[in-house]
């Protein structure tokens, strides 16, 4: 009996759900019956409970039976599914407003860390860009857009080369970036690629008296070490970790050494420099460091030649231009050597190695996808993050914190965000099917909660065909 209520459950929900318009969700309590909570908190889950939602907050959580239900709300009863907080993708590049910000959506993303650069519409040595999304930040905040948090770096604070970030070659020039990106109201600083050492440590000093966080990439000229003791918050892409510390053990990486025919009289230093790696371990953790594998990007270059990449429906999602850019780069990697082709996926395997290894050495993890570089799906790809965290050894419960509890805490937000409780900001997802058995089954997802609102499937559905609707015009 209990199934046949749940499946008619599914079938009716939408109908439930836009009974009334989303704007007046922000004033009439809304009520989830008999749904398991999974809080992200790394409690089990709660079977059978209740949450009434009022206004954007969380206003009551208990057991069903045994919490008061305002008399003026709507209920819907969520028996056979699971609510989750909003996922966040920590590490993106946010384009078009109109395909962007659906498609976060439509996915269960109620948060985005942007990391800024590639501006589309540069003009000189900065970009209207940030400020479309101090923009678009303002109209989701006032019920204008439908959207996530947008937590927003600004231009890159670089060496010279890219024309749309903020080019530095002095010590001087570096502590002045910083204070020109606190003026213009961003969230953090990003760091990158060519720095040079005495930009980047000036960067972190002044970033620290003007209460900026800094993050991004670790520069050339200074190592990861060094980056986590000067207080650099997030590091992104694995970089700057040595590659000896890709190794489970010194048998591996002899075999390593040998493959790659490196020279007996370097074998030594690479033995060293493993045997290093448990102390920059420990850095990290006792500096606080956390990291953004970006694991969806880390392993496209492994899988380029086995997968359907240039026939993924998801494709549909995006504009034209950015169609054309990511077929050219399936080119370029389709005529890769088989040498170069093996040695990716070997590169891929030790990357999946490395992130188990820094997870039980006590490291901590955020979940970011490096959205829209090609083949990484704004919204979609969060999910696949999810699954290859769990790949890398991570249970289902801390993939999911990395895209829920983790990014609250990193951001200061834990009270409001990142985890279901009485009184958080209501930012939920409702999921057909139990993510804690299977992490794959975050996309299976029957309504999102954001903003106040609540969107059922058929909305987000609605979302995703306008995003598409979107993206063939532009």
């Amino acid at each position: 009996m209990r199934k046949v209520q749940a499946l008619l459950l599914l079938l009716l929900l939408p109908l439930l759900l836009l009974a009334q318009s989303p704007q007046n969700f922000r004033t009439k309590p809304f009520v989830f019956a008999h749904v398991t909570v999974i809080d992200a908190t790394g409690a089990p889950a709660k079977p059978d409970m209740t949450v009434v939602i009022i206004g954007n907050r969380i206003a009551a959580l208990g057991e069903t039976g045994k919490v008061r239900v305002p008399k003026v709300a709507q209920i819907v009863d969520a028996t056979g599914m699971y609510l989750i907080p909003g996922l966040w993708d920590m590490h993106v590049h946010t384009g078009y407003k109109e395909t962007y910000l659906p498609l976060y959506i439509a996915n269960g993303i109620t948060g985005v860390r942007d990391m800024g650069g590639d501006l589309e519409r540069p003009t000189g040595d900065e970009s209207i860009r940030m400020e479309l999304l101090m923009q678009w930040r303002r109209g989701i905040a006032q019920g204008d857009l439908i959207g996530p948090h947008i937590v927003v770096s600004g231009p890159h604070i670089d060496g010279p080369g890219w024309p749309t970030n903020l080019a530095v070659t002095t010590a001087s020039e570096g502590r002045q970036g910083v204070i020109t990106l606190k003026r213009r109201g961003v969230d953090f600083v990003k760091v990158y690629d060519k720095l040079p050492r005495d930009a980047y440590f000036a960067i972190a000093d002044e970033a620290r008296k003007q209460g900026l966080p800094f993050a991004g990439h670790v520069p050339r000229s200074v190592s990861a070490l060094e980056a986590s003791n000067a207080g650099q918050r997030s590091l992104e892409h694995l970089i700057g970790v040595p590659l000896e510390c890709f190794a489970e053990n010194e048998t591996q990486l002899y075999r390593w050494l040998a493959e790659e025919g490196v020279p007996a009289s370097e074998v030594n230093e690479a033995l060293t420099e493993y045997r290093q790696c448990g102390a920059l371990f420990s850095a990290f953790v006792r500096n606080a460091t956390w990291h953004v594998p970006t694991l969806t990007i880390l392993r496209r270059k492994a899988v380029m030649d086995d997968g359907p990449f240039v026939n993924d429906a998801r494709l549909a999602s995006l504009p034209a231009q950015e169609r054309k850019v990511w077929g050219s780069y399936a080119e370029e990697m389709q005529r890769r050597t088989p040498e170069r082709i093996a040695e990716n996926k070997r590169r891929w395997l030790a990357q999946l190695q490395l992130i188990g290894r820094m997870h039980r050495a006590g490291v901590k993890f955020l979940a970011g996808t490096d959205a829209a570089n090609p083949y990484v799906f704004p919204g979609f790809s969060l999910h696949d993050e999810l699954l290859l965290f769990t790949r890398a050894g991570l249970t289902p419960m801390e993939a999911l914190q990395a895209a829920t509890r983790n990014p609250a805490e990193f951001l200061g937000l834990l009270k409001s965000h990142g985890t279901i409780a009485k009184g958080k900001v209501a930012d939920l997802i409702l999921l057909e099917a139990n993510p804690l058995e299977d992490i794959s089954n975050t996309r299976r997802i029957a309504a999102v909660v954001v903003g106040g609102k609540v969107l059922s499937r058929e909305s987000l559905q609605r979302m995703l065909a306008d995003a598409e609707s979107a993206a063939s015009r532009q």
